[in-house]
């Protein structure tokens, strides 16, 4: 598209915006970038969209910048029902997302990937098999770097892995991977989506565009998955069954099924992430490797070589007998249940952070099988306590510093102290990784302190 001369709006100043904004302003674009926020809260962003040329209005939305764009484009934290986007698309003023612009001006094709789990680590290790097989490819999206800043790396051979988040699939419009996967669907961000159905719809968007000449992944597990009927190639991966095409448990083994390839792939041993919840991560990220053309063996070695991503039941230290584990990026209940399965009992988790409408209960029944205390933080620690009352030891703490030092108190050697929220970050800090990485460092201080 030419978008010389084109007077586009850019909402939200964060990572994804600021590279949407340099990206058009070097296309010839007027672009103005807008964010609520004031200058003051929103730190180097706001030199750095002036550097870019971009115009820059903060602290408030004006209706007219909105009404009087060409396009807009929209960063995923802002939601559609925003009302003056509502106001502009009502209008008929085109609004999308960063990935729209990108995928319109690629060559190369896109392996997607979303879910409500599992996203980053499946991304991450997809994005790894192919490099490691020789692929030119590149790992970008809702994992870190905006696909839009990824461009110049673009060929047609190229493999863009995208992590894509329900928010960025809001606003997509043409986007057609060329392999695309559903992790898994359950309830999260049910403060930004009014029913579960209207937030398993956006992830069903990473697929609507495809053709049989594409292929779809999906986990065979999910019911609400179980009944897909895309135009694309469909493959399953799962535990429970062996699907007819796709990658499966047969035992102890990973097993594949697929005209290109069918057999063992590995024992499920060899796999070097705990939990169950990655073996599903390993099969689909399997399957999408070798639907890009990665041989079974190469896919093996990869998966062999593979560690944990920063964040997700990353295994942080050893402080006298007593494991801490940081999974910051556990933020709705059905990830915290995974992260608890991971571990045969004597936990002591910390829970809580910024409410996302979800329910805690079903976290109850798992804190009585193997929590020995639960240390509740943030905004949500009210509605947390109330779910879990009677089901293990509850105590409060006013910072995660003090959780840290709490949960090695009540713990003994061989137990675990776990950090899986269950809740968004945003409370008490910028995101998750902050989160995590503020875990990390009170970790690590107690451990220089008492060794």
């Amino acid at each position: 598209m030419n978008y010389s001369g084109m007077n586009i709006l850019v909402v939200g100043m964060a990572r994804t915006g600021l590279a949407a904004a340099e990206f058009l302003v070097k296309r010839g674009a007027r672009v103005t970038i807008n964010d609520a926020q004031p200058a003051s809260a929103l730190g180097d962003a706001v030199a750095r969209a002036a550097a870019s040329g971009a115009a820059v209005v903060v602290g408030e939305h004006p209706a007219d910048l909105f009404t009087r764009a060409d396009l807009i484009v929209i960063s995923p934290g802002v939601p559609m029902s925003l009302q003056p986007v509502a106001e502009a698309r009502r209008r008929g003023i085109p609004v999308v997302g960063d990935m729209e612009i990108a995928f319109a001006e690629m060559k190369g094709r896109i392996c997607a990937i979303t879910g409500s789990n599992g996203k980053t680590t499946t991304t991450a290790l997809t994005g790894k098999i192919l490099s490691d097989a020789g692929l030119p490819t590149v790992i970008a999206g809702n994992i870190g770097t905006p696909l839009i800043a990824m461009l110049d790396r673009d060929s047609a051979e190229t493999w863009f892995v995208c992590e894509m988040s329900s928010f960025q699939l809001e606003a997509t419009v043409e986007l057609r991977p060329r392999i695309a996967s559903i992790l898994n669907v359950t309830p999260d961000h049910l403060d930004r989506y009014d029913t579960f159905g209207s937030y398993a719809s956006a992830k069903r968007r990473i697929y609507e565009k495809q053709t049989p000449e594409d292929f779809l992944v999906l986990n065979g597990d999910d019911p609400l998955l179980a009944d897909e009927r895309p135009a694309s190639s469909l493959y399953y991966f799962s535990r429970k069954m062996e699907p007819t095409q796709g990658c499966f448990l047969r035992g102890d083994v990973v097993a594949l099924s697929t005209p290109r390839a069918r057999g063992t792939l590995m024992p499920v041993h060899q796999i070097p992430l705990k939990g169950t919840h990655n073996v599903e991560n390993v099969m689909a990220a399997a399957l999408m490797a070798l639907l890009a053309g990665v041989e079974m063996p190469g896919i093996r070695k990869s998966i062999e070589g593979f560690r944990a991503v920063s964040h997700r039941l990353q295994f942080v230290a050893q402080i006298r007998g007593v494991d801490f584990f940081n999974d910051s990026k556990a933020t709705n209940v059905d990830a915290t249940i995974k992260a608890l399965e991971s571990f045969p009992g004597n936990i002591i988790v910390i829970l809580g952070g910024k409410d996302k409408g979800g329910d805690y209960g079903p976290l109850a029944e798992l804190c009585r099988q193997k929590v020995k205390a639960t240390i509740l933080i943030g905004q949500a620690a009210d509605k947390i306590a109330s779910s879990l009352a009677g089901a293990c030891a509850l105590e409060r703490a006013s910072s995660l510093e003090e959780a840290v030092g709490r949960g090695f108190d009540l713990a003994t050697p061989g137990d675990t102290v776990l950090l899986a929220p269950a809740c968004a970050s945003f409370d008490m800090f910028r995101d998750f990784e902050h989160r995590g990485d503020v875990f990390v460092s009170a970790v690590t201080r107690l451990k220089a302190r008492v060794s």
